[in-house]
């Protein structure tokens, strides 16, 4: 499998400019934003063909699966070397799962879950916890944030309990707010909601996670989550999207979206007097007035066109990628919502995909 990455690369999350040759150089401005996919290396130290990408805004862990697994970062504080393009992780040999955030790293072994301060040169982990294995469990195998009967939070208390009865199958987490799928394919959310992202039709919180209505007894089948916006897909490869629209980041019309755009035009653009008043334009523009959404508060279905299946969604704070079954690489952003390869130019973030003949994914942070 091939995994690319592009967007906001300051902390050398997606290359590390330093290693590469002068003819290699992609320069100044692209080292701190690459703008068109550019394929990693998740180091040589690890050889395992089968590479796990997990990312958070500055920083991205490769896991290498197969024989004794391995994980490698890259950004924010990565201690790079000669041999490899991040920072090997000594205590990560046997790791099966991983996840990231701007804190802590979690790894998943399969008799325990450790989590490790970022921040902090330790020798031990900030916090562990034995677990059962998959064979003395019942349900569908667990990926972090899920752990055996709770989820490891962004930050302490790093392990929180849920409800069995929930019967979580993904949890996806932002930095306020969490939107969990249940194996029957209901979607809970919890957290703040100050921007409707809950999905509940108000801008309160919840401290306990609680069912979201309007997607009662449809079954969907992944769910994702951004700055102060969630996704989640149908059974039938429909995409919902609540929350925040600012920034255009749910793929309805956006006043800031609409805003950039036209500071991008005027700035290319020379005055030319069309021979109207200010009277007439006025008139003009409140006969053409659009209507923008700038929250969503209860799940949108999207109208994706041309219309097909959409297979796989994620989220950065500010924008949405998604992967359609007719393999269009489909996103909304601050800057652009349209389809293409060249994704956000103003956010400050970086997003990673996979490509292969059996499966593709994408990750935004």
């Amino acid at each position: 499998m091939r995994w690319f990455g592009f967007g906001f690369n300051a902390f050398g999350q997606i290359y590390d400019h330093d290693k590469l040759s002068k003819s290699e150089k992609i320069g100044t401005d692209e080292d701190v934003k690459v703008s068109s996919p550019l394929e990693l290396t998740t180091g040589t130290d690890c050889c395992s063909k089968s590479v796990r990408i997990k990312a958070s805004w500055s920083r991205r862990a490769s896991l290498h699966l197969g024989g004794e697994s391995c994980l490698c970062l890259a950004g924010f504080g990565a201690v790079t070397s000669t041999e490899s393009s991040g920072a090997l992780i000594k205590h990560s040999r046997g790791c099966t799962d991983v996840y990231i955030s701007e804190s802590y790293l979690t790894l998943a072994f399969p008799d325990r879950v450790e989590a490790w301060d970022l921040q902090k040169e330790e020798k031990t982990p900030s916090w562990s916890e034995e677990i059962r294995s998959q064979s003395e469990t019942s349900g569908p195998p667990l990926s972090l944030p899920l752990v055996s009967g709770g989820y490891i939070a962004m930050k302490p208390p790093l392990y929180r309990s849920l409800s069995p009865h929930l019967k979580a199958k993904s949890l996806a987490l932002s930095a306020a707010h969490a939107i969990l799928l249940t194996a029957s394919g209901a979607v809970f959310t919890w957290g703040l909601g100050s921007h409707g992202q809950l999905g509940h039709g108000g801008l309160t919180s919840e401290e306990e996670p609680r069912v979201v209505e309007a997607l009662w007894g449809m079954s969907m089948t992944s769910v994702a989550a951004g700055g102060w916006h969630s996704v989640c897909i149908s059974d039938g490869g429909d995409l919902y999207v609540w929350g925040w629209n600012e920034s255009g980041q749910l793929g309805l019309p956006s006043r800031g979206l609409r805003k950039a755009l036209q500071q991008q035009e005027s700035a290319g653009a020379s005055y030319q007097h069309t021979g109207k008043t200010t009277a007439d334009e006025q008139q003009e523009g409140e006969k053409n007035e659009e209507v923008f959404i700038s929250i969503q508060a209860f799940p949108a279905l999207l109208d994706v066109t041309p219309s097909c299946e959409v297979k796989t969604v994620s989220c950065g704070s500010r924008h949405t990628a998604a992967v359609t079954s007719k393999k269009s690489h489909l996103t909304f952003d601050v800057t652009m919502a349209n389809l293409g390869t060249r994704i956000w130019s103003v956010q400050m973030s970086h997003c990673v995909w996979s490509s292969s003949k059996k499966s593709r994914c994408v990750l935004l942070m």
